[in-house]
């Protein structure tokens, strides 16, 4: 009867793992002798790596939370995400994977149904886990995902005021004014007073904030009204005008000695008369700086400035480019209260020096860098994200660490924090040598890839390579210019070098080694995926793309 009893209870906990897993089988392997520790992963949207008071930035903006987890930890200023855009950079967090391994290209594509987050591998290794807030990946739906005991979250992007959450399966709604920053707050405050106090705990606190369009909290509405905004050196190297073709009446060039050209074409009676006085038929076209401008600005970059990403048609108009930049600071705010009452809470239990917290950004955000807003292209203000950690048994604090690191290494890192060895499909590493002084093989580059989307087909797909001094960026599928930059001489980007010939050489290495990365990863198939309608194209309104 016993053994009918211990039988029943083993497939009972198999059939709970199986489920916790979406359906796999998971093994963990366990570190020796390693002692678990708690973990708090903070995440916010669409948030900047500079934007934080303690780097100078913006000299009005206040981060006070922010500040203190850099004073008593460390600040990475040289993090990356692998792909710029919410639902890529999200699934490569709990994956450990590049976009194209985990093949979420962008904020519709699906996420496959074989992904395992890293999270379930906690669940595994015996840790009590919880998610609040935005999942917004792999499709809009908010019911519970694989890998948490508990799940709060809310459909899509979400709304700032009174908010619908999916909690554990049933959906409540909120109203009198609740802001969701503050309510996904409370909740994982909550969770953790509620928690079982044998068990280690994951705390994944995922906020909207401070994604468009923004709107503060109303105690916060309007605090940097009257401060004064600088904008970027780059602000303005996209405008000019895209130059077109060399030849503006289309008459036909050649080469020889004949001028018949109306026996070659049928032109209307008296085309070529009435035009050929005006042009120079037979000008040589234009290229490179000649055609693309001073710098050699891209063309997408020119034509994405007077777009709903760009700053002269920023959201189709409807908000001036100060207001826009006031706001985001304001909705900041309540991101940073959110880190401050999750660090009290910890000083009051006595738990933190024991919890590893660490404060990222999902993505970067451009202020007018290059005349465009959000995210997506391979530019710094992009691509790099704020990455704080505290973690008092390492860390002293007040530390600026300068390895490059990215998205990628957040799930190998709280992994081996639980003791559990890096499973073989994650792409990232561990970040815990670098936290523990430890000499360690680092990567000295960082690889990018960003997907064309339907909805907003401005910003074209793209790959690029990152080392400590150097940047190339290459374009797929569009006639434009590729890019390379020098950071060290032009650390904003506005001289393209890709023409010059002293670069050449290492132009062409660069190159080399994204294929490389690209073929190494299983990454030379762009991962198409059925898409809706383009919603940021206003050139096209009422065609079915």
């Amino acid at each position: 009867m016993n053994r009918i009893f211990l039988l029943t209870c083993l497939l009972f906990c198999l059939h709970t793992l199986w489920a916790q897993s979406g359906g796999q089988e998971l093994t963990i392997e366990r570190i020796p002798n390693a002692q678990p520790k708690n973990v708090i992963f903070i995440l916010s949207d669409d948030h900047r790596f500079d934007f934080m008071g303690f780097t100078g930035r913006v000299p009005w903006l206040e981060t006070p939370n922010m500040d203190r987890l850099a004073a008593e930890g460390a600040y990475f200023p040289n993090t990356f995400v692998t792909t710029s855009l919410c639902s890529p950079s999200r699934a490569s967090i709990l994956t450990g994977q590049f976009s194209h391994t985990h093949t979420v290209v962008d904020n519709s594509a699906p996420a496959p149904e074989d992904l395992v987050y890293f999270p379930q591998y906690l669940q595994e290794a015996g840790y009590q886990t919880s998610f609040f807030g935005k999942w917004h990946m792999g499709g809009d739906e908010d019911d519970p995902r694989p890998g948490f005991d508990h799940w709060e979250s809310f459909k899509g992007q979400g709304v700032y005021y009174n908010p619908t959450l999916n909690i554990n399966g049933e959906r409540k709604s909120y109203g009198d004014s609740t802001y969701i920053t503050d309510l996904l707050t409370e909740h994982a405050v909550e969770w953790l007073k509620n928690r079982e106090e044998e068990k280690p705990f994951f705390l994944y606190l995922s906020h909207k904030a401070v994604h468009a369009e923004f709107m503060p909290a109303q105690r916060h509405m309007g605090k940097y009204e009257n401060e004064k905004i600088v904008l970027p050196p780059s602000f303005y190297t996209s405008a000019q005008p895209v130059k077109g073709r060399s030849n503006p009446y289309g008459l036909p060039r050649y080469t020889g000695t004949s001028n018949k050209v109306e026996e070659k074409v049928d032109y209307p009676q008296g085309f070529l008369d009435e035009r050929a006085a005006k042009a120079d038929a037979f000008v040589e076209p234009a290229s490179g700086e000649e055609y693309y401008g001073e710098y050699r600005t891209p063309d997408w970059q020119k034509m994405q400035r007077e777009s709903w990403h760009g700053v002269d048609y920023m959201y189709h108009g409807s908000m001036d480019f100060e207001t826009f930049y006031k706001r985001y600071c304001e909705t900041l705010l309540g991101v940073d209260e959110s880190v401050g009452e999750v660090l009290d809470y910890l000083e009051e239990q006595g738990l933190d020096e024991s919890t590893l917290v660490i404060y990222m950004g999902d993505n970067g955000f451009s202020f007018g860098e290059h005349g465009l807003i959000d995210k997506r292209h391979f530019y710094e203000e992009s691509v790099k994200v704020p990455f704080l950690v505290r973690y008092p048994e390492v860390l002293e604090g007040n530390q600026v660490i300068d390895k490059m690191i990215q998205n990628i290494d957040v799930a190998p890192t709280i992994l081996e924090l639980a003791g559990v060895k890096k499973p073989e499909q994650m792409q990232g590493q561990s970040i815990m040598p670098i936290l523990k002084g430890e000499e360690v093989d680092w990567r000295d580059r960082i690889f990018y890839e960003y997907y064309w989307e339907n909805a907003f087909p401005q910003t074209p797909t793209m790959h690029g390579v990152r080392t400590d001094r150097y940047k190339l960026i290459r374009y797929h599928g569009v006639w434009d210019t590729n890019e390379f930059y020098d950071l060290q001489e032009d650390p904003y980007e506005m001289h393209n070098l890709y023409g010059s010939e002293e670069h050449q050489e290492l132009i062409e290495q660069l190159t080399t080694e994204v294929y490389d990365w690209l073929e190494g990863t299983g990454g030379m198939q762009i991962p198409l995926k059925r898409s809706g309608g383009r919603f940021g194209d206003h050139r096209n309104p009422g065609n079915f793309e």
